[in-house]
């Protein structure tokens, strides 16, 4: 789950990945250097496009004011990034530094050996790696060694809402529990408002509902079974009372009945909570630069936002956190230009970077954070976020991020199914055993 996220259908699925798989091992044995087509001085960097990119685009302006080698920014829109990542990433269009989300989503790149190991950059200027928070840092080491740069912020998944649809409905704020949520639901279909957005299809964004009622129930302990490799994680108790819980939401109608033609990657879900026709959406704490920048008046006024609700009995800690600890700068192996990528990715950790983020509502993880919140466009939210992620007894990686790409398609395409009620609960479990 991410800002941040691209998905492919999953009747092209096992095509994708056969690709991918191709275009990696053909590559791993080149010899041209990234970007070799380009021109003398310049490195690129591609990135994921959305309304961050105003924080890249000051960090590039910033250090070409002194660079003899030039940075290009190549934005691509977000849910075209995985895809086109994965098609140039072993050409001669190669960026020199690409964006991406740390653990599985560059387990296969790594496997290639198309990445940099930056043990040597970090030997030189070791605040690359002690400049950030040690568990976000983490989440782009792989097999022990460190190939990615934390690069934007913190995105924990947080329930978003219009509070002036809340009020109208008779809704007192963001539920504290599963069971006031669901009253919630019922008070806003008699408002006449579709209670949850949900960017159905995405696909990723019911990831989101997926992660954190299945942390609820069960606690991150069954999630990291699975991960590791124990099929029987998904065949549990708990699994089949997070599934039945899941169900029973969509089946009141709490996401209304055309969820899954509605997406966030081109403003939908996130206009109909901002227009005042949904009342939720659960999403990446990136929604608030995005309401932020499409619709500034709803932000200031009428822009709330909380935990995810508790469950009665769960296993999970209630202060527990899914999402993306953060994005990655990761580095091609055969950059033409090292020292100036070295040097681009010191950034990260300047007093600049972090001002320029947490100015659009983003958190970054670098340790000198804290001295910056008053400076955010809303020191409220700010701190809110920084306190939950300081105090999360556990932050879950996003699953569709904890794979391989290669699961991706997989992943998102069983959400979906179960959603759209096109699988049942032990559909859903059979397609996650074979993952």
């Amino acid at each position: 789950m991410r800002n941040n996220r691209s998905w492919l259908k999953p009747a092209t699925a096992a095509a994708g990945a056969m690709a991918l798989g191709l275009s990696l091992s053909a590559c791993s044995s080149s010899e041209e250097s990234a970007g070799s087509d380009r021109p003398e001085n310049e490195i690129h960097v591609l990135v994921y496009g959305d309304a961050a990119n105003t924080v890249e685009e000051a960090m590039v302006e910033q250090f070409n004011e002194s660079s003899d080698v030039k940075v290009v920014l190549d934005k691509i829109p977000g849910a075209e990034y995985q895809q086109k990542l994965q098609t140039v990433i072993d050409t001669d269009s190669a960026p020199d530094i690409f964006f991406n989300w740390g653990g599985g989503s560059i387990q296969d790149y790594v496997d290639a050996d198309l990445l940099m190991p930056l043990d040597d950059f970090i030997e030189e200027e070791p605040q690359l790696r002690d400049a950030f928070l040690p568990s976000v840092f983490e989440t782009a080491v792989v097999d022990g060694t460190p190939y990615g740069i934390p690069m934007r912020g913190t995105q924990p998944v947080l329930l978003f809402s219009n509070e002036e649809v809340l009020a109208k409905a008779g809704v007192d704020g963001v539920p504290e529990t599963w069971d006031e949520l669901l009253s919630d639901v019922e008070k806003l279909k008699a408002s006449g408002v579709t209670p949850i957005a949900l960017g159905g299809g995405d696909e990723w964004p019911i990831l989101m509902w997926v992660e954190y009622v299945y942390d609820r129930v069960a606690g991150p302990e069954l999630f990291d079974a699975a991960l590791a490799g124990d099929p029987e994680a998904w065949d549990t108790e708990e699994s089949r009372e997070a599934l039945g819980m899941l169900r029973e939401l969509v089946d009141t109608g709490a996401f209304g009945t055309n969820f899954q033609s509605v997406k966030w990657t081109d403003d939908g879900s996130s206009t109909l909570l901002a227009s005042g026709q949904a009342g939720f959406e659960l999403m990446g704490s990136w929604a608030y630069s995005t309401h932020q920048t499409n619709s500034p008046e709803f932000a200031e006024a009428s822009l709330g936002y909380g935990e995810f609700p508790t469950v009665e009995g769960g296993q999970g800690d209630p202060e527990n956190l899914v999402g993306n600890t953060n994005n990655y700068y990761s580095v091609l192996a055969n950059t033409r230009y090292p020292d100036t990528v070295r040097d681009f990715l010191k950034l990260m950790y300047s007093d600049e970077f972090v001002q320029e983020q947490v100015a659009i509502g983003n958190l970054p993880t670098t340790t000198n954070t804290e001295e910056f919140l008053d400076q955010s466009a809303d020191p409220e939210y700010a701190r809110f976020q920084y306190g939950l992620v300081e105090q999360a007894p556990a932050f879950q990686l996003s699953w569709d991020q904890a794979y391989p790409p290669s699961a991706t398609p997989v992943i998102h395409g069983t959400m979906a199914d179960f959603f759209s009620g096109r699988i049942d609960e032990d559909g859903f479990i059979e397609a996650m055993q074979g993952l």
